[in-house]
């Protein structure tokens, strides 16, 4: 078990290269960017159990002492949408694991009930452990392989007309756009400062249920100063006589020669302009940028009404516990 992070907390860390993109629904969020942003800012004070070989490793956090006793759980523990058994010698790890904390829970989240992970995991742990479900997402993603054209192309008659007109709008009263992709800490740190200052009069901000609160504000900022290492982050700033009124941001996951996974995480946009579509303008922006650079799928995330417009796949992923018995 690793006592220390800094041989994780980098983009070629086995940890990062472990991930396999086409074996995880959520590959950006299996990553340290996510997972170890998570750690530092919303459960620190726990210990960490993570174990690595050359090509595989188990990501693992001790919960603090509940009435139940003690309780092992995935590093990013509140929404659950990463995996924290990559590579091919992680169960024998987790098995491992399992046998230094005898008579612990331990829970799995990122598992496809369909795959073969779960197939895996329920011949070894036959007899010694129960497989219970914990909870349920459904993830949305969009195809960019045939690029920006044949995207769009898929898409309903109703919204190519809707996002033109948006467009047409929004160009006739001097919207811009602005591209960023961060690559030292102070670069990150100058594009959050943006962003949350669009936070503040977004509706989310003025609710004080956005990023611009803790420990949001702090989880974020981390992410984009970890993508900046790589440049992997792409942010997009509407802009309106030389002010910010909207931002998206994300970042990417790359494996190759399988391609590049955008991996969605915010959007939002000055309360003033909510009539005025631009957070659709935003990720039409967003997507152009993607096909551009040749990436092969925007990943948005769990699904929710506004993105069925933009995505053409829905894949189901659970969370289970693994309970002595």
């Amino acid at each position: 078990m690793t006592t220390s992070l800094s041989e994780f907390d980098h983009p070629d860390s086995v940890w990062n290269r472990a991930v396999d993109i086409h074996a995880h629904t959520d590959p950006f969020c299996c990553r340290t960017e996510w997972q170890l942003s998570f750690h530092e800012c919303f459960a620190p004070t726990r210990q960490l159990l993570i174990s690595s070989t050359d090509d595989s490793l188990i990501a693992f956090a001790r919960h603090a002492e509940t009435t139940n006793g003690s309780l092992i759980e995935p590093v990013e523990a509140s929404w659950l949408f990463g995996c924290p058994l990559l590579g091919p010698d992680a169960v024998p790890m987790l098995q491992q694991l399992l046998a230094e904390h005898p008579n612990t829970p331990v829970i799995l989240s990122g598992i496809d009930l369909e795959g073969e992970l779960i197939r895996v995991l329920a011949a070894t742990f036959a007899g010694s452990y129960d497989l219970v479900h914990v909870t349920s997402e459904i993830a949305c993603r969009a195809e960019l392989r045939d690029g920006f054209d044949g995207y769009m192309s898929r898409r309903s008659t109703k919204h190519r007309r809707s996002v033109r007109n948006s467009e047409r709008r929004a160009s006739e009263r001097g919207v811009t756009f602005e591209r960023h992709s961060a690559r030292t800490s102070d670069e990150a740190a100058a594009v959050y400062a943006r962003i949350i200052a669009v936070e503040e009069r977004s509706w989310k901000g003025i609710g004080k249920c956005g990023m611009n609160k803790p420990p949001s504000l702090q989880f974020y900022n981390a992410m984009l100063r970890r993508m900046a290492a790589q440049a992997s982050s792409r942010v997009i700033f509407a802009r309106h006589d030389g002010n910010d009124i909207g931002f998206i941001f994300g970042g990417l996951c790359d494996r190759e020669p399988e391609g590049s996974i955008y991996r969605g995480q915010q959007f939002s946009f000055d309360n003033e302009w909510r009539s005025s579509s631009i957070g659709g303008l935003l990720q039409l922006e967003q997507l152009r940028w993607l096909c551009e650079e040749g990436v092969a799928r925007y990943d948005m995330g769990p699904a929710m009404a506004y993105k069925h417009h933009w995505t053409e796949t829905q894949l189901r992923f659970d969370a289970i516990a693994l309970r002595p018995r």
